[in-house]
């Protein structure tokens, strides 16, 4: 294979035209629903933010996990993932904003809600503006440091060669791994599920963490393929494309237990301090979606993708995973607006925000991807990429 053909990425004009446009009219969607609905329009902000960064965790996660493991088959595409995560910075800014909508998104945030409610007062420890912002802060500060690392190692893997550098990167992903485990399991607890301030669950946690390394890869895959049909990734083959039907396989099977344990556990204890979560979501406006998260999420993928004859299919695990990433809206769109408001009332705040966000992301991950070659030539895997045709 010629590495010189189609080497780097282009950053077409284009695209860049597409991409201030969307985020045009996500601002002039901002603006609009902070005159008309400024509560909507903050449940909006955190929403589009946490899929966003969602989706960038879960790819590092996805590239810490190649590393670690040692894996040859991914090692073409790596880049991908470095483009995403290289969002997180942003995300930083967009969610130290939320200061300014505390007040429309946590009922803990209030002033003297400790006083009359006896509950949260038993949480103010933990769930107060300040402590909130510092452990914003710190979990930030951490994934930016380490990614930022593993791109830097990555890029110097590229001009230098040899095994040094892969060495370093996989010690730094060993360490990335713990540190996000903890951090963004954290982090979903204080972000999203302390929306829902007076509910219980031990598995929400995990859960969401295990649903940021599935969609986080689906986004990967989606990237890949279109890349792919753009002239880039010339060496992908069937067997790639089976590794990459596996992982979306496996992680949507792993995603619907949690998905169904949490569920399951709370629903059949019947303890009302729990029950209530889901009380709420199963109730009119709601019940449509609920299902539909865990159909898209799980049911869909389950059955498209087990039939050994689809596992070689790229348009149908293109279109599944794009389903997927629909199906990651559905379920933090289900996690966030029950806990705010009485009613489903997606609408134009809704599309807006949404088209506004991904306009920024596609910015971003492209502008990242056309930095450095696309493929890494020094990794030292590489072969196994290129040549990869384990299964037969």
């Amino acid at each position: 294979m010629n590495l010189q053909e189609k080497e780097q990425v282009s950053f077409s004009p284009v695209l860049r035209n597409i991409c201030i446009a969307l985020i045009a009219i996500g601002v002039a969607t901002f603006v609009f629903g902070f005159i008309t609905n400024p509560a909507k329009t903050w449940a909006n902000y955190l929403l589009n933010n946490y899929y966003f960064l969602a989706l960038a965790v879960g790819a590092s996660f996805f590239y810490a996990v190649q590393y670690i493991t040692q894996s040859g088959w991914s090692s073409g595409f790596k880049r991908i993932p470095e483009a995403m995560f290289s969002y997180i910075p942003y995300a930083a800014v967009f969610f130290i904003l939320i200061y300014f909508g505390m007040h429309y998104l946590y009922e803990w945030s209030h002033a003297g809600i400790t006083s009359h409610d006896e509950l949260i007062a038993h949480k103010s420890t933990y769930l107060n503006v300040p402590f909130f912002f510092i452990r914003l802060l710190v979990f930030f500060s951490a994934w930016i440091l380490l990614t930022q690392q593993l791109r830097k190692l990555s890029l110097r893997e590229d001009t230098e060669g040899g095994m040094v550098n892969f060495h370093k990167s996989e010690l730094y992903a060993k360490i990335f791994i713990f540190i996000l485990g903890v951090t963004f399991s954290l982090s979903v607890i204080d972000w999203v599920k302390s929306i829902d301030v007076h509910w219980f669950s031990t598995i929400f946690a995990l859960k969401n963490f295990i649903s940021a390394f599935f969609h986080g890869t689906a986004a990967i895959v989606v990237m890949a393929f279109i890349l792919h049909s753009r002239g880039y990734f010339s060496f992908m083959n069937g067997s790639h494309l089976h590794d990459f039907n596996r992982y979306l396989f496996i992680l949507s099977i792993i995603y619907g237990y949690f998905w169904f344990s949490q569920f399951m556990i709370i629903w059949y204890a019947n303890i009302p301090e729990e029950t209530v979560y889901y009380f709420v979501r199963w109730g009119a406006g709601w019940k449509t979606l609920f299902f539909a998260d865990i159909i898209v999420n799980w049911a869909i993928p389950f059955l498209l993708l087990l039939p050994p004859i689809f596992s070689r299919n790229k348009l149908l695990i293109g279109s599944v995973a794009g389903l997927i990433l629909i199906g990651f809206y559905i379920d933090n769109y289900m996690q966030i607006m029950p806990g705010l408001f009485k009613n489903n009332q997606f609408g134009i705040i809704e599309i807006g925000t949404f088209l506004g966000y991904a306009g920024l992301f596609i910015l971003v991950v492209s502008y990242q991807l056309s930095k450095a070659p696309i493929i890494a030539k020094n990794h030292p895997y590489l072969e196994e990429s290129l040549y990869h045709h384990f299964h037969q």
